[in-house]
């Protein structure tokens, strides 16, 4: 983990050198140019509105993505006027670079203010759908390790400790591994369904689920889903959803499956996602384990994410 870090650290440096150029031949570029054509653009984004897609940054490219989440909405959910609709609020903000080594393998990190999470990624998209549709998937595996380096009382705050407990820097370590599995059914309409891993070192076992006394548990299975509709050129609806196997979560009134929709703008070399979900964290190891809002209460935030895409040298394309 620490070489995968060095090595990401490095690749922020050359920063300076970028040259932004065309989003779809970064993003969306086919390999092989006559031998085997590939379906293209099966999501315009690496994200739907949390959840990951099959895309990659392409190789070559550097993809600077700001993603924000202001309050809750809903007057039973502390929202309402008083915070001008949650727009006083900020929930979780996050920075990440993703950098594709390769047409089809891309690497990131990423910073986030829930937890102070900083996050490590790797992500490979080893099956591609083709358009004669003798392969009529795009899989691509997705793997993220995070850890928070807040202040240790507030790693092991509210939890009574034996005397034994011995404290480790490991307690703050997290990690979720995902394939995101898709197809592009025609060109308006692509969907992929994502089934889930995570794993906490450290987990807080405050209290218990008052349906039936499970108590939280390290590992989480969890089953996502989402789409895209194109609408225009460059106007899309998306839209999430993940379930999560925890008998802690089932019937918990504390815990809630997160849900995302958004409206999807591409404009030249940007793509800018304006979104509801009632997920306040952003990062997998964030929002698949910890979100508590209720959509039907109000629980909805207000969000964006920007993306801008840079290639490391070369010309600049018109867009």
């Amino acid at each position: 983990m620490k070489q995968l870090l060095a090595a990401l650290s490095f690749s922020l440096l050359l920063v300076p050198s970028l040259k932004a150029q065309d989003l779809d031949s970064m993003m969306n570029a086919t390999d092989d140019p006559g031998k085997r054509e590939y379906v293209s653009a099966t999501f315009k984004t690496t994200r739907v509105v949390n959840a990951q897609t099959i895309e990659t940054a392409k190789k070559g490219t550097l993809d600077f993505r700001i993603t924000h989440r202001f309050g809750n909405m809903g007057t039973a959910s502390n929202g309402g006027g008083h915070t001008l609709w949650g727009f006083d609020d900020s929930r979780d903000i996050r920075f990440s670079f993703d950098y594709g080594v390769t047409e089809n393998l891309a690497i990131g990190i990423g910073r986030s203010k829930i937890n102070e999470l900083l996050d490590g990624s790797v992500k490979w998209s080893f099956l591609r759908q083709t358009l004669d549709n003798k392969i009529p998937l795009t899989i691509t595996l997705y793997s993220t390790a995070g850890v928070t380096p807040v202040k240790e009382a507030q790693v092991y705050s509210n939890v009574t400790l034996d005397s034994g407990f011995v404290k480790k820097f490991a307690h703050r370590a997290s990690y979720t591994t995902q394939l995101v599995i898709a197809r592009k059914f025609s060109q308006r309409f692509s969907f992929e369904l994502i089934p889930g891993y995570t794993h906490r070192n450290f987990v807080k076992a405050l209290d218990v689920n008052p349906d039936n006394s499970a108590t939280d548990e390290n590992d989480l299975i969890s089953a996502g889903a989402a789409f895209r509709f194109k609408l225009s050129k460059r106007v899309a609806i998306v839209a999430e959803y993940f379930y999560l196997f925890s008998d802690y979560r089932r019937g918990n009134p504390d815990y809630f499956d997160p849900i995302g929709v958004g409206v999807e703008i591409e404009t030249g070399g940007h793509v800018f996602h304006i979104n509801l979900t009632n997920a306040a964290g952003i990062n997998e190891n964030n929002f698949l384990p910890y979100t508590t809002d209720n959509w039907a209460k109000g629980g909805y935030k207000l969000g964006f994410n920007i993306s801008r895409a840079f290639a490391m040298g070369g010309k600049k394309k018109d867009s």
